[in-house]
């Protein structure tokens, strides 16, 4: 973690200056710099206060992935309509080439029943539409691949 780093990419992002930063924090431009090089850190107060200038968490300030900060922009600025017309299947395939192959070697039908029964489950349990329901599901077997790599159960 270099926090330094983090607090000048987020700044450089925001468009402020250091002299902004300082002038709404209440400290000098020269604290801000060496904030920015590593030289000291700020205080709990003046981390938190940096966070909500910049609109963020503590977390995501310390965490600060300027390459998941534009994979983000560019999802918000796409609209409903748009991304319903995108085939993403064949935008992820060019990533993932399973995706273009899979339908060919694999029968689907099995697990598309079983996915149905947990979607249709979700819907009835937690009232959720059909959207949300396929969201929280990608969601849970999200989590459950990361906890598969956590573990040490790497894929093949």
């Amino acid at each position: 973690m270099n926090l330094g780093h983090n607090l000048f990419r987020v700044r450089k992002k925001r468009g402020l200056s250091q002299e902004e930063v300082a002038e709404k924090l209440g400290v000098s431009r020269q604290t801000i710099s060496k904030w920015e090089l590593d030289e000291t850190l700020p205080d709990i107060r003046q981390s938190k206060r940096l966070a909500n200038l910049y609109g963020m968490t503590l977390d995501e300030l310390i965490e600060f992935d300027p390459e998941l900060e534009d994979i983000r922009e560019a999802i918000d600025r796409v609209p409903d309509s748009a991304a319903e017309k995108i085939d993403w299947t064949k935008a992820w395939s060019k990533k993932y080439p399973v995706l273009a192959t899979y339908q060919s070697r694999v029968d689907a039908r099995p697990y598309a029943a079983e996915l149905q029964k947990l979607l249709e489950d979700l819907e009835k349990q937690y009232g959720y539409n059909e959207l949300d329901s396929m969201l929280v599901l990608k969601d849970i077997l999200a989590g459950v691949w990361k906890q598969r790599k956590s573990s040490g159960k790497q894929p093949k």
